[in-house]
């Protein structure tokens, strides 16, 4: 019965913690539950990075915080116990001493790993770990993806038309050619404030000039990367714009004479992107690809033909999801 109410209040937890999405990075969205008597007495999710984490949201939100001495918290993810941006989060709990504390995971990045879960075993806390373990990994994929595997969290999207293709052979203006309904499009927007940043190469920027940026939904503008070899894209495209942070990705700083894709994640990860959406053009894609280096992709087709045109990328993944909006149909792949 108590791994049960434990599993219960851990995914409350983790339901509060999406509320963090988009704001919280490079910090893991947290949530935090704090619980006295069978009755929730507090709640908190990660502020936007550089504000409180959960666990101190949580105890502030608490009214009687003579309550907290006979409390139980849960958090998704192991307190931290260095000074960062905020204080730690483990010296809160025990400054209120809160007795017992339960755990989704322990935090696998090098400043904490099991050092906060120490503090509180130290200062008298009984400490319960691996609640939902899976899943809290799961919930915060993007912090553990970066910090395990030394990159960021990459999101393979691209549109296709039902015959296959993701762009005509020929256009006559500089701007997407769209494949799919203005429905679909929203939800990329949506997306693109979900992630750290957003990729693209040279014949993207040349072709359709995008903005990148966030307008059909609310939110921060993800950080913009460019693939731009010989640093000949002029400064009048759009991605250059004052909108958001754009880095350049040139000769001068990966060899283009090798893979590029393993390259540009050493790149992203040395300043800090743990997420990235790749909507680059078919050979940008493929070659984040053919190194194995993604873990979703997202693909729509749309109902229309372009008879000829460039080919989408070639992959395989297994297939966790599929949805139809109105016409388009949108496939999100793992990689396994």
């Amino acid at each position: 019965m108590a791994v049960k109410i434990h599993e219960n209040y851990i995914k409350r937890c983790i339901e509060i913690a999406k509320n963090g999405l988009g704001t919280t990075a490079p910090n893991p969205m947290v949530g935090c539950v704090i619980v006295n008597d069978n009755k929730i007495i507090g709640e908190g999710f990660t502020s936007p990075f550089g504000g409180n984490h959960a666990e101190v949201n949580a105890i502030n939100s608490v009214a009687d915080t003579s309550l907290l001495k006979e409390a139980t918290l849960y958090v998704t993810l192991e307190p931290c116990s260095h000074f960062g941006k905020t204080p730690p989060c483990a010296d809160a709990i025990v400054k209120y001493q809160i007795p017992n504390v339960v755990i989704g995971t322990i935090d696998t990045h090098s400043k904490v790993a099991g050092k906060g879960i120490e503090k509180l075993k130290a200062a008298g806390c009984k400490v319960i770990v691996g609640v939902l373990e899976d899943e809290c990994k799961q919930h915060n994929k993007r912090f553990f993806t970066f910090h395990n595997k030394k990159r960021p969290y990459i999101i393979l999207k691209w549109a296709k038309t039902a015959d296959g293709f993701i762009a005509p052979k020929t256009k006559d203006l500089q701007q997407p050619v769209w494949v799919t309904n203005k429905l679909s499009r929203q939800l990329v927007h949506k997306w693109r404030t979900e992630e750290m940043a957003i990729l693209v190469g040279t014949n993207t920027v040349k072709q359709d000039n995008p903005s990148l940026t966030v307008r059909d939904w609310t939110g921060k503008n993800p950080v913009r990367i460019v693939i731009d070899r010989d640093l000949k894209l002029s400064k009048d495209f759009q991605v250059f714009s004052d909108d958001a942070k754009t880095i350049v990705i040139s000769k001068e700083n990966i060899n283009f004479e090798q893979p590029i894709a393993k390259q540009i994640c050493d790149v992203l990860f040395q300043n800090d992107i743990n997420s990235v959406i790749i909507e680059g053009g078919t050979k940008t894609l493929q070659s984040f690809i053919d190194e194995n280096l993604w873990d979703e992709a997202r693909i729509f087709t749309g109902n229309i033909n372009f008879g000829k045109g460039v080919k989408a990328p070639k992959f395989t993944g297994k297939m966790v999801s599929e949805s139809c909006i109105q016409a388009d149909i949108l496939k999100i792949y793992s990689n396994d």
